[in-house]
């Protein structure tokens, strides 16, 4: 890799000038393959200028917000890429989401327009008072294909389309327990597709898999990379994502030369024979030397870094070895700073904050002028009214400009790549009326990462960790919600009075292990996988915190142990432990179970 860029010959564009560049000279290449079908560049370029025009229509334009809800299908691709040749920018709605949090994301962001599938899962009670376009309805459907396929011009939208026009908003978890909109332009994507070109290289030939969710920007990287580049973007159903055998036979079965996939996904996934010659982006979490040991042959593997205040990504890089993970240079025209508190420098080799600069930084928080402030603060390194992010994040320099992750400086972490604020899952815990005091705290390395949750409760209060559970679970996505919550006594203090979070573990009761009939065993196995005190046969193992990465330590345990090969399918399937040790006994046929992941 060379060191540092020129972003001399960088022109800020907006996506749709970049995209119909690309289409101009693809034709009739793929774009976009999901399941049996593959939809060329031309394809796809005709069908998103044909929707585009119907939202315009509907008043979408510049800096005007359309929420999109749909589960990963081609349809998707062409529903933003027309909102945005429309001039707008997208809201994604993850239809797994609860419908409280997705209601939320509507009245925050005040879209114009909600565009959705008819199978898009929770999306009735959010946004009830914002209008809808079912693009999957046959009249609908009819009218957006009678439509001029051109490519959309500025006169036809509602004003001209510029780099400053808003291209995406976001939403993160946020430390006060209210998730926190990032809204971001299209002015960085420009500097994100030169770094992607000079680091990566992806074009014509190579197939770029979709792995992120499309409530996260990494799905912008997936996207990005693949349609703003010459290559196919392979897009498939969450079952065959889930990681491990489903995910490496999407590798495998669909020739994919390019993933971005996090560490938590690639520890519990078979590296042998996966993405042959291809590229590995590493990016949402450390990587740990035994990955690079593990993935670092046999393909390229880079490391990435970026908060989603940025346009996706603000650094690069190829990993050295396992003793050596940096996670790469700054963009082109962009600046990672390591200063201290009071703004200095701290030098080459010295442990700071980091500060980002560049075009690829967020407007700021939809709605929220304070807290934007206080994160994106006049850059003391740049020209009068330019601006730096203050990530939050610690590390440091190396003398050739490589960067050295380190940790946060604040109660935010990582788990399973997601981005976490332990405060709004307390904030959400101690809103339950049984609750005095909630503390949440993260357990596990990697692979095993996991929320867990704390409480007191209320005196003459009858609460136990389940309701809570669900209580957490009505309002936060998946992610969020802890694998098991506690209800304690008193919480551990130190010398000082303050809650003392590494004895919390130590202060939950600990009963003894499960026994009698009803897969005793599996019972026991399930507890050392999830790390939770107790699990009895009519317990749910995602109840209890579990979820696809550990399923998939969960099956593999069961082939190791008790030489039975089950389907993931299954062990999502299986209502209680006790169903799925009738199966381990009595194995579903090969010629009516649902297909295997071998």
């Amino acid at each position: 890799m060379k060191p540092g860029f020129d972003r001399s010959d960088i022109i800020q564009r907006t996506v749709p000038e970049l995209f119909e560049a690309v289409a101009a000279r693809s034709g009739e290449r793929a774009a976009v393959l999901f399941e049996t079908k593959t939809v060329t560049y031309a394809e796809l370029n005709s069908a998103a200028n044909r929707l585009a025009r119907c939202l315009i229509d509907r008043g979408v334009g510049p800096d005007r917000v359309v929420a999109v809800c749909a589960p990963k299908s081609a349809d998707l691709i062409t529903v933003l890429l027309a909102v945005l040749k429309a001039g707008g920018a997208y809201l994604p709605l993850d239809p797994a989401y609860p419908s409280e949090r997705l209601a939320h994301m509507v009245a925050e962001a005040r879209p114009v327009l909600l565009v959705h599938t008819s199978d898009a899962g929770g999306l009735p009670a959010a946004g009830a008072d914002v209008p809808r376009l079912a693009v999957d309805d046959p009249r609908v459907r009819a009218e957006w294909e009678g439509r001029d396929d051109r490519d959309v011009r500025d006169a036809e939208r509602l004003r001209p389309l510029r780099p400053e026009h808003l291209m995406y908003v976001i939403f993160t978890s946020g430390s006060t327990g209210r998730p926190k909109g990032v809204a971001v332009p299209h002015a960085g994507v420009a500097t994100l597709v030169a770094a992607q070109r000079k680091r990566i290289g992806a074009g014509s030939g190579d197939r770029v898999l979709q792995w992120a969710s499309i409530s996260f920007d990494a799905a912008f990287w997936d996207v990005s990379l693949a349609l703003l580049s010459g290559a196919a973007l392979v897009v498939a159903a969450a079952d065959d994502l889930l990681p491990g055998e489903p995910l490496r036979n999407t590798l495998v079965e669909q020739r994919v030369t390019h993933a971005t996939l996090p560490p938590v996904a690639l520890s519990v996934t078979e590296s042998d024979g996966v993405l042959p010659g291809g590229t590995l982006v590493s990016t949402g979490d450390a990587v740990s030397p035994a990955l690079v040991r593990a993935w670092g042959s046999g393909r390229a593997l880079l490391n990435g870094y970026g908060p989603t205040e940025v346009t996706v990504g603000i650094s690069l890089g190829e990993i050295a070895g396992p003793d050596d993970i940096g996670v790469g240079r700054p963009f082109p025209g962009c600046a990672v700073r390591v200063l201290d508190g009071s703004l200095a420098d701290v030098g080459v080799g010295g442990e700071g904050e980091f500060y980002l600069s560049g075009p690829g930084l967020a407007r700021g928080y939809v709605n929220q002028p304070g807290l934007t402030a206080t994160r994106f603060v006049a850059d003391p390194a740049g020209p009068p009214g330019s601006r730096t992010y203050r990530s939050g994040d610690r590390g440091r320099r190396r003398a050739d400009g490589e960067l050295y992750f380190t940790g946060r400086v604040d109660n935010q972490v990582k788990v399973r790549g997601f981005r976490i604020e332990l405060g709004e899952i307390e904030a959400r815990l101690a809103g339950h009326p049984a609750v005095d005091l909630a503390c949440v705290v993260v357990e596990g390395d990697v692979a095993t990462a996991r929320v867990m949750g704390y409480v007191t409760t209320s005196t003459g209060t009858d609460v136990d960790g389940a309701e809570l559970r669900r209580h957490v679970a009505a309002a936060l996505p998946e992610h969020m919600v802890p694998y098991t919550v506690v209800v304690l006594d008193r919480f551990p203090t130190d010398p000082n009075g303050k809650v003392d979070r590494a004895a919390l573990a130590a202060a939950r009761a600990e009963p003894p292990a499960p026994t009698g009939a009803g897969g005793a065993d599996l019972c026991a196995l399930v507890q050392r996988i999830l790390g939770v005190p107790r699990a009895r046969p009519q317990d749910n193992f995602f109840d209890l915190g579990g979820h696809s990465v550990l399923a998939t330590m969960l099956a593999r345990q069961i082939r190791k142990e008790y030489d039975v090969v089950l389907p993931m399918r299954t062990i999502f399937q299986a209502a209680t432990l006790a169903d799925l040790a009738n199966l381990i006994h009595t194995p579903p046929r090969p010629d009516s179970a649902p297909p295997t992941d071998d």
